[in-house]
């Protein structure tokens, strides 16, 4: 069986020796692959043992149990991953996670904060993603300006139509 994680490899040789503790994670975005899958798994106490000991009495065990047998995952997305390496000693990584709750399709979309400790990768806190505004190259055209592909005619009448 392939990684629930989306790497195509076999889930005996990705994240699962991860989650059983018989290595660590060498990188923030493989412990937030192997915390992905975990929840697949519905391997909680890997879930609860992966989180900062600074947020670890914040976290909320029997919801996100309950969360994790109740929802069927459809697969993960790795958005973006700043620092987080073997080398680092924070990193962000950006994901979505797409499942089925109660019959409901939805996605999971955060900004993951990680930090290593002694050697070993923590996740901290997430946070929605910040939306970013979408910048035009072009000036806008407006719907009684001269529609841009040359016609003659008005935009609204034209390509706006």
């Amino acid at each position: 069986m392939n990684c629930p994680c989306g790497s195509e490899t076999p889930y005996t040789d990705c994240c699962e020796p991860v989650i059983n503790g018989t290595r660590i994670a060498a990188t923030a975005e493989e412990l937030m692959r192997a915390r992905y899958t975990a929840y697949t798994q519905v391997e909680m106490d890997f879930i609860q043992s992966s989180v900062h000991p600074d947020f670890q009495d914040a976290n909320d065990p029997e919801g996100a149990r309950e969360w994790a047998e109740d929802s069927e995952w459809q697969g993960l997305e790795v958005i973006e991953t700043l620092d987080g390496g073997p080398d680092d000693a924070t990193g962000t990584v950006e994901f979505a996670a797409n499942y089925i709750f109660r019959d409901e399709e939805s996605r999971y979309h955060e900004v993951a904060e990680f930090e290593k400790i002694d050697g070993a990768w923590y996740f901290r806190e997430g946070h929605p993603p910040v939306r970013t505004p979408v910048v035009r190259e072009e000036p806008k055209i407006g719907r009684n300006d001269p529609c841009s592909c040359g016609s003659g005619r008005k935009f609204k009448r034209c390509c706006g139509a």
